[in-house]
């Protein structure tokens, strides 16, 4: 494992799948994300005064630092809520082909075949 370099996560709680599945397509369309998972969550929270119990599913995507404030702000402009959850953070390590996968995917091509890397 290598020092993080570049590369950063993204967390987004989402209000459906199909939502999650919307945004995540969209961002690899546009080349501002590499890959991303979609996990069911459920999540609790104080709203307006009100304990809230939702599921959610969680957007989990990877990207570089050079495409981080694009993505977050093309994230913000689809999502449905009106207070989204958008996390940008660094890994503490990244694997060196991994790390060079999601630059070059996010460049549009790919300097590390795809069935080498994982999500």
């Amino acid at each position: 494992m290598q020092p993080n370099d570049d590369i950063l996560a993204i967390y987004v709680p989402c209000g459906s799948e199909s939502e999650a599945a919307t945004i995540a397509s969209t961002l690899l369309q546009e080349n501002l994300i590499a890959c991303a998972n979609i996990y069911a969550s459920r999540s609790l929270y104080v709203w307006h005064g009100k304990l809230e119990d939702q599921a959610e599913y969680v957007m989990f995507a990877k990207t570089t630092r050079l495409r981080a404030a694009a993505a977050e702000s093309r994230i913000a402009s689809m999502h449905s809520y009106e207070t989204p959850c958008i996390l940008v953070f660094p890994p503490e390590s990244v694997n060196h082909s991994y790390s060079n996968w999601v630059r070059g995917a996010v460049s549009g091509g790919s300097s590390v075949d795809s069935e080498a890397a994982t999500s």
